[in-house]
């Protein structure tokens, strides 16, 4: 049983509590947060022991769980790590990339795990969507939302777009040559929507668009490869596959198409999504990888190359705004 300690209880950590008292393998020991009325919330709604101590939560526990904003990620992951507890760090995992290459180094000199959550990872749409053989050369990603000040200590870009830069990064299998970008601050001090082009050295292009202004939501992502379309709706968690229609596709929606090589049938498929939690799961694979001793699914080298890209966006966007 891995006994397990939450930093911040606020709006994403009473998600964590509700699904790490699902959770068999794992015992949730107390939380701390040092707001007083989040925490007599927590206390009254789950019974759940309230530390007042990072160091004593830390000490009663195998493994933590960090919620809490991001400028408190590196100091609480640091002092776990150096403990010798594993960590499950909410994204982005840490403030700057300096902070994030320094748990790098810590976890690579400890004998503990470092998972990073990055949901989307584990949302049932993108899951059905990997069960394909993904090899694009372009992708369109669209993330908007309605204004929260909830997250707005940091930009749209470890807000929002850091989930897309995340999947992006798993899924094409080559470094980054170059990146171009704008955004604007509209509400806050920071970029509230920004668009993002990144090119691979093996050809790929990716486009990010990323509002937390818009009038709607929306949190798609499109792939587009030489044998096929591949669509994936994160908000309404589907899946759709358009491709040249091959003997595996008896059973997809198919119609012909005059092109210049002639007559071609193309296959419309909606793979099978897994009805899955995407944050019970996330905490799931990381007490895996903790009890088999097993790489996480996100690790911390994933977390890095996340942050590092990020902030070139961030960079080129400063610079494109002061030579306004």
């Amino acid at each position: 049983m891995v006994k397990v300690g939450l930093f911040g209880a606020g709006y994403l950590g009473k998600f964590h509590i509700n699904n790490w008292l699902e959770i068999q393998e794992a015992t949730l020991i107390g939380f701390f947060d040092p707001n007083d009325e989040t925490a007599k919330e927590i206390e009254n709604t789950y019974s759940l022991k309230r530390f007042h101590n990072e160091d004593e939560l830390i000490n009663a526990v195998d493994a933590i769980d960090v919620v809490s904003p991001t400028p408190f990620h590196f100091a609480i992951c640091e002092k776990a790590i150096r403990k010798g507890k594993h960590v499950f760090v909410e994204k982005p995992m840490a403030n700057t990339v300096e902070e994030a290459q320094q748990l790098v180094k810590l976890v690579q000199e400890s004998n503990v795990k470092l998972q990073v959550g990055h949901v989307e990872r584990f949302n049932p749409a993108f899951l059905a969507a990997n069960q394909f053989d993904l090899h694009p050369m372009f992708i369109e990603v669209h993330r908007l939302a309605q204004f929260n000040p909830r997250g707005t200590e940091v930009s749209v870009i470890m807000d929002l777009m850091i989930h897309d830069i995340d999947a992006v990064l798993s899924i094409v299998n080559s470094d980054v040559k170059h990146i171009s970008a704008s955004g604007v601050a509209v509400m806050t001090e920071t970029p509230d929507i920004a668009n993002v082009r990144i090119e691979f050295y093996n050809g790929c292009v990716a486009n990010l668009t990323s509002s937390r202004i818009s009038m709607k939501k929306m949190r798609k992502m499109r792939l587009f490869q030489k044998d096929a379309y591949i669509g994936i709706d994160f908000l309404s968690k589907s899946t759709e596959i358009i491709k040249l229609k091959g003997v595996e596709d008896a059973n997809a929606f198919a119609f012909d198409i005059e092109t210049p090589s002639g007559v071609r049938t193309i296959a419309i498929t909606s793979p099978q999504v897994p009805q899955v939690n995407a944050i019970k799961m996330e905490l799931m694979e990381f007490v895996k990888a903790i009890k088999n001793n097993s790489r996480p699914i996100v690790n911390e080298i994933d977390g890095l190359r996340a942050m590092e890209v990020a902030h070139q966006i961030l960079e080129k966007i400063y610079h494109n705004l002061s030579l306004k």
